[in-house]
């Protein structure tokens, strides 16, 4: 006869049981807190990386432009140079100077006399313009230099101009970067917060005692991707307050939609770091195979500086990078205001990131 399972004085009422997958989550966000580590870096680091760049890229001033001018140069040229504001002009003795000043970084530009090797006298009727085309600030102080140097021979030009100077928010370079450190750290936090939580565990042999339990893998893995939703919420809310409020990063588009971009991102990165430990036994193992699939998203992605500047040949596997899509999409949220639907290409492109590895890495995961 079955044993009676109703509640008496004698039998108290069983324990309610939770769901697996709630007490797996709860146990993902006790080990997080616990670690000081993993606290600065998912909060602390970006914090200081975007206050460091935010202050080193500020709005200022124009910067002065350093020329070096050998003495044997034209004096109109040196007495047009001196005159100018924004020219810092740098007088050198010799061609010898010129080179170790150029090569040493202590000048963008070189002004010489026109001729071979700038050998001519002091009477040339010219001027010889020394600088490294591949360095932008050399381009620049050319341009600057030759403007003052044509003037003071009395160019006059043809067509009257005048300025209007204009800034921006959404222009400056911590506009351009809040977004991508904002992928960055959605992408390091996914990647090797679980990719350690789950090696640690195969280390200390916890994943041989939880296969023996009811629970599923699927809400074993599961349990990750929930566990970084509830900190989504935190992250997004301190970096983006700090560059809002700190540095007056604009945001354009509907929060809703930020939010939609960074939880699909956050699960994708979250899927990755799940297939970067579904087989790595060690930390030592796990940490070459995160850097080996974090590395070119660093490097590549459009993070610091635009992607564009890479070769059309890379293009296409840049495109490809789960994290191009997701500073591209934040980009166009924050500073141009786009909408949802405007994403679609980007977001499969992020979904088809996320839904693969978490696939495989369910079919290759390894307990022990």
């Amino acid at each position: 006869m079955a044993e009676d399972a109703r509640v008496t004085p004698d039998r108290p009422a069983p324990a309610r049981v939770r769901p697996a997958i709630v007490e797996l989550t709860l146990v993902r966000l006790r080990e997080f807190l616990r670690e000081p580590e993993a606290l600065f870096w998912t909060f602390g680091f970006p914090l200081l990386l975007a206050a460091g760049l935010g202050i080193a890229f500020r709005s200022r001033p124009p910067e002065t432009v350093r020329v070096g001018v050998l003495a044997s140069a034209p004096a109109a040229a040196r007495a047009a140079l001196d005159s100018v504001s924004g020219i810092a002009a740098v007088p050198l003795a010799d061609d010898s100077a010129a080179a170790h000043a150029l090569r040493t970084g202590q000048v963008a530009l070189v002004v010489a006399p026109a001729g071979a090797g700038g050998t001519t006298g002091a009477g040339a009727a010219g001027v010889e313009y020394r600088f490294d085309p591949s360095r932008p600030e050399g381009r620049m102080a050319r341009l600057v230099a030759d403007e003052a140097v044509q003037r003071g021979a009395g160019r006059r030009d043809p067509m009257a101009v005048r300025e209007a100077t204009v800034q921006e928010r959404g222009s400056r370079y911590i506009d351009f970067f809040i977004p991508g450190l904002l992928g960055l750290n959605l992408m390091g936090s996914g990647i090797w917060s679980i990719a350690f939580a789950v090696v640690t565990a195969r280390n200390r042999k916890l994943l041989k005692r939880l296969v023996a339990t009811p629970m599923s893998r699927a809400q074993y893995l599961a349990s990750f991707l929930v566990s970084r939703l509830i900190f989504l919420v935190l992250e997004l809310a301190a970096l983006l307050g700090f560059g809002i409020f700190v540095f007056d990063v604009p945001l354009r588009g509907s929060l809703g939609t930020l939010l939609v971009v960074s939880l699909l991102a956050a699960l994708t990165f979250s899927a990755l770091g799940l297939l970067v430990s579904s087989r790595a036994r060690t930390v030592e193992a796990v940490s070459g195979i995160a850097n080996f699939v974090m590395l070119p998203m660093w490097i590549f992605s459009g993070v610091f500086f635009s992607a564009a500047n890479f070769p059309a040949a890379l293009q296409p596997f840049i495109q490809a990078l789960p994290l191009t899509a997701t500073v591209d999409s934040l980009r166009a949220v924050m500073l141009q205001g786009a909408p949802l639907a405007s994403l679609g290409g980007e977001l499969a492109l992020i979904a088809g990131w996320l839904v693969v590895p978490f696939v495989v890495a369910l079919r290759i995961f390894r307990w022990r």
